[in-house]
């Protein structure tokens, strides 16, 4: 941890009061600053504390409580260089929110909580609700993410489950996901049957290629050790010594729901994903995952993880849409005796 040196005279709670951080020799101040002190000014934007720097020393000066939480945030950012992590302003704003929602976790256990690596690169939880999803699935043997778009659901979900893969948890990787349009209107498009399903199961191939040597899976779906198929193609099997993923699980009904969850086999785990805001059944037909939680409350070993647009990591504009969303739905509506109820008139209209 850093050393600090309290102001020469006692605070009297309102009066400002000066903290200096020492940094460690072992961290560079470039790797903390940022490239033309880029994460300095993000640093001095987010915290209401004065923030000076000379050599490797930090001065904060301050409300007793505004440098205070200076300081809390300054320590994580060093765990985090020490640790050997690359600091972006991304993470730099995530360690700051952490820190105002509370909690008894350090945001630098969270953010250097390794999942996988490849090519230099390495997947790990962004945020504490996303660290808590993936615990999640060390402990259960079903879980069910539940959250918006890019809140990392599946793709947390994919990396634990080449994650058991390599260190042998299991013996392969089972994802699927329902094709909604699986009905007349896929028997009239071209090509074969996998041509017609390819583009329902397009984002797990991306999310696989980001995880696994992509010269290989050919070699490892030819195998079956990875399988990439339909929700449809479950139907009868036992899955055992398996980690299976269904995605977008929001388009299943509360029937394929029950034939999902009871393929489970012995040595395997289900995780199960999907936005039940995204509902795209037709004839308004009722979501399995809207009721799944209702029916599993309580059953040991089966566990249900929320996440917020909080938890959004994808461009920051895509946190602000789920949000004014949100927003959007929340609000009362009025009837329009033209466009019915629920509608709002357009501008000019």
């Amino acid at each position: 941890m850093p050393d600090t040196a309290p102001s020469s005279t006692p605070p009297t709670g309102t009066d400002p009061v000066r903290t200096t951080i020492t940094v460690p020799e072992s961290v560079p101040m470039v790797a903390l600053l940022g490239s033309g002190d880029e994460l300095l000014r993000l640093v001095e934007t987010e915290l209401a504390a004065d923030v000076h720097v000379r050599g490797n020393e930090i001065t904060l000066t301050g409300p007793p409580g505004d440098t205070a939480f200076a300081v809390r945030v300054l320590d994580e950012l060093i765990a985090l260089v020490r640790r050997g992590q690359t600091l972006r302003p991304d993470e730099v704003q995530r360690i700051v929110g952490m820190l105002r929602a509370g909690g008894s976790e350090r945001p630098a256990e969270v953010l250097s909580l390794d999942i996988i690596s490849r090519r230099g690169r390495t997947i790990r939880p962004k945020t504490l609700n996303q660290k808590h999803y993936v615990d999640a699935i060390d402990r259960n043997t079903v879980v069910f993410g539940i959250g918006p778009a890019g809140t990392g659901k599946t793709y947390l979900a994919m990396a634990k489950a080449v994650q058991a893969l390599q260190t042998k948890q299991v013996d392969r990787i089972i994802l699927t996901r329902p094709a909604v349009e699986a009905g007349e209107r896929l028997g009239y498009l071209p090509g074969t049957l996998s041509e017609k399903i390819d583009p329902y199961l397009r984002p797990l191939y991306d999310a696989l290629h980001d995880m696994v040597d992509p010269e290989s899976i050919p070699r490892l779906m030819q195998s079956g050790t990875i399988e990439v198929a339909p929700l449809a193609y479950m139907r009868g099997r036992s899955l055992n010594s398996s980690f299976v993923i269904l995605d977008e699980a929001q388009n299943t009904t509360a029937e394929q729901m029950k034939m999902f969850l009871t393929r489970l086999g012995f040595g395997s785990k289900m995780v199960v994903t999907g936005d039940i805001t995204q509902v795209d059944l037709p004839g308004g037909a009722a979501s399995g995952l809207r009721v799944v939680r209702d029916i599993l409350d309580g059953v040991d070993d089966i566990h249900f993880s929320e996440l917020t647009s909080s938890d959004v990591v994808r461009h920051r504009l895509v946190g602000d849409i789920v949000e004014a969303y949100e927003r959007y739905d929340a609000a009362p509506r009025t009837t329009d005796p033209v466009r019915g109820p629920g509608q709002r008139r357009q501008k000019g209209s």
